[in-house]
């Protein structure tokens, strides 16, 4: 079965962008100069080869995520052309409850729909098809709710070398504790940090028949 798969830049106690949703301390943020060191940049683009699905909000494609990786597509001679390449071909699922048709995506883009199901229904239909696994991209209140559904298989979170006290956090919808298992951490020389955690799937106990 496929795995939903979150990236997101976190700072060191856990937001996604500071109080009015800006990201400007995070060290790389879609910048022209692509600032990670060449290990991190490798593990990002190895991460975006593992999927053909992405699942976006509204808010990621009104900010301009559509336009800006379709123009890096286009352009060979970019540092960032390879994954923009796999961005650029893999199906694009947006959820939004104001977006209602295809046409309403602002900068056009190829093998992009808005999603017509309930989120649910439409997350299980996705992960039963053939394919790769599938990334989330989207504001903190998108990936929230996505982790409050339990619909994250991975987390591959980037902590960045900043403390902001205040800001937009992600895991903040959680009606209780949820445990997650430690797969990777690494630290690079850009001075971000990778953690990754996989979701920990409750087993249930059945008895045998005597």
């Amino acid at each position: 079965m496929r795995k939903i798969k979150l990236e997101v830049q976190l700072s060191i106690d856990g937001f996604m962008a500071d109080q009015q949703g800006k990201t400007d301390w995070i060290v790389w943020n879609w910048g022209p100069e692509w600032t990670w060191d060449n290990e991190l940049k490798q593990y990002h683009t190895e991460l975006i080869k593992s999927a053909d699905c992405l699942f976006l909000s509204r808010q990621v494609v009104e900010d301009g995520f559509i336009t800006h990786w379709r123009k890096i597509a286009e352009d060979p001679a970019h540092s960032q052309y390879e994954f923009a390449q796999f961005i650029n071909n893999a199906h694009k699922v947006v959820f939004s409850k104001t977006l209602t048709t295809d046409n309403e995506i602002p900068g056009g883009w190829e093998n992009v729909e808005v999603s017509k199901w309930d989120i649910r229904q439409h997350i299980h239909h996705l992960k039963q098809q053939e394919g790769k696994d599938i990334l989330v991209f989207g504001g903190a209140s998108f990936v929230s709710s996505l982790i409050q559904g339990g619909y994250i298989d991975e987390y591959h979170l980037l902590i960045n070398p900043v403390v902001l006290g205040k800001g937009l956090p992600i895991f903040n919808r959680l009606p209780s504790r949820k445990s997650l298992m430690l797969a990777n951490t690494r630290t690079y020389s850009c001075g971000v940090t990778l953690m990754k955690y996989d979701q920990v799937r409750e087993q249930v106990a059945l008895s045998k028949a005597s």
